[in-house]
């Protein structure tokens, strides 16, 4: 079949790109590395200054953030990955707090303009059709915005279905590139991740539809439903963990309202059997952010389940999930999109799931949260909290009542002080409502 299209080197593509711009790169797995090599090489040449550059998490190199390129690339990301979190952290590179359902937003409305879309593809097909592959997230609002848009064209880009196939015609230059995508193993569980999923697990009933993340503890949690009926997947982002449920037919939507049969999420990571897996699979809708994570379609989905994690609980039930103080740490992420969603959902639970002390011992639950630190699920918002020392339901609870609750799954090191600040903080009143047990 004769080529589709005339491909251009990374260089020569890159060179549409001017002073001032807003650049968008597609995200996590799916960043077109040999685009960012070309654009910082631009950079090093002296031959931009003050390019803005977004995007959501990425994995590998991000070298627009190092020190050399001050000046020359201002980053302004929607959520901070490891490879970017040092830079941020030093004020080399900067955040701009938003919910994830909200990115496309940002550019549809232009509350942030974008001049060059830098995205990678799959090959086209016989329509003149390519994929977005394992990442749709905010790139097609990005598209749509963009005065040009440079694609990298990778064999490797699975070709995934629903808003990740765009027609050939929106992409301006195209590039070649068959660097095999970045793989993200997930680590195998503690004993207390262990511990959790189970507790989480116990929460989660047949029919129920599920948002959870990449790692340990939502990993352990799909490895407990095993014997669960009718499972289904409306979600920002899924991982291996859920492939031996779907070969059982434990997860098949059967029961979701929209999107019934169908696997949603906005993007994937994780090894390349997670790849190959949404590879022309059509029981995998990959979705525009801004339909995944609208809350009022989450809360469409009967017995909607959010799980998400924390750094840092507080007595009243403030969840701090994107910083560590004043020090950002990841983002605001698709947390309280899916935590408000399932909340108003039928049945639905919103389970925020966390051990209660990190890996050194110090304690996640706190009398109140670091000074700086963002409460991203408010007190307001917060269900089920889950610990390896249990699960307790703070909706409904007084203050005096839900940091009772929220000691009682706390690690039994640290229960006598924060019940120490619990009376400081109520005064003898706790007491009371803490010995007759009144809720």
């Amino acid at each position: 079949m004769k080529k589709q299209y005339q491909a251009v080197t990374a260089a020569e593509a890159v060179k549409v790109i001017k002073s001032g711009d807003h650049v968008h790169i597609s995200s996590v797995s799916n960043v077109p590395q040999c685009l960012v090599k070309a654009l910082c090489d631009r950079g090093r040449a002296g031959e931009l200054k003050n390019v803005y550059i977004h995007h959501l998490h990425t994995e590998g190199a991000a070298p627009y953030v190092n020190p050399e390129f001050e000046g020359i690339f201002q980053h302004n990301a929607f959520f901070v990955g490891a490879n970017v979190r040092e830079s941020v952290q030093k004020g080399l590179a900067d955040y701009i707090p938003v919910f994830l359902g909200e990115t496309s937003k940002l550019y549809r409305e232009r509350y942030i303009r974008c001049n060059v879309a830098m995205i990678q593809v799959s090959p086209p097909d016989k329509f003149g059709y390519v994929s977005l592959g394992s990442s749709v997230d905010a790139t097609l609002a990005a598209m749509e915005c963009a005065e040009f848009t440079i694609a990298v064209i990778n064999r490797h880009v699975p070709r995934s279905l629903g808003d990740s196939q765009v027609p050939l015609s929106r992409i301006n230059y195209v590039v070649e590139d068959d660097t095999p995508l970045l793989t993200v193993e997930a680590p195998v569980p503690t004993e207390v991740e262990k511990t959790i999923g189970r507790y989480c697990a116990e929460l989660i009933e047949d029919g129920a539809c599920l948002q959870m993340g990449i790692g340990s503890i939502p990993n352990a949690i799909l490895s407990c439903l095993g014997n669960h009926k009718d499972i289904g997947i409306h979600t920002e982002m899924f991982s291996d963990g859920i492939l031996p449920l779907v070969r059982k037919g434990v997860i098949n939507g059967s029961r979701k309202k929209l999107d019934r049969g169908k696997i949603v999420s906005t993007f994937v990571m994780g090894s390349q059997k997670i790849y190959n897996f949404i590879d022309g699979n059509p029981l995998v809708l990959m979705k525009d952010v801004e339909y995944t994570n609208d809350p009022f379609i989450i809360a469409q989905q009967p017995k909607m389940t959010s799980i998400n994690s924390a750094i840092q609980v507080d007595l009243s039930g403030q969840v701090c999930a994107d910083s560590l103080g004043d020090k950002i740490y990841s983002g605001v992420g698709g947390q309280i999109d899916f935590v408000y969603g399932a909340s108003r959902a039928k049945g639905g639970k919103a389970i925020i799931a966390m051990p209660s002390t990190t890996r050194h011992g110090i304690n996640k639950i706190v009398p109140a949260l670091d000074l700086g630190s963002g409460a991203v699920t408010t007190r307001n918002h917060i269900h089920w909290f889950v610990t390896e020392y249990g699960a307790v339901n703070l909706y409904g609870r007084s203050l005096q009542e839900r940091a009772k609750l929220i000691i009682s799954v706390a690690h039994p090191q640290f229960q006598e002080e924060l019940e120490k600040a619990a009376f400081q903080r109520f005064g003898s009143h706790y007491h009371y409502v803490c010995k007759n047990n009144i809720f």
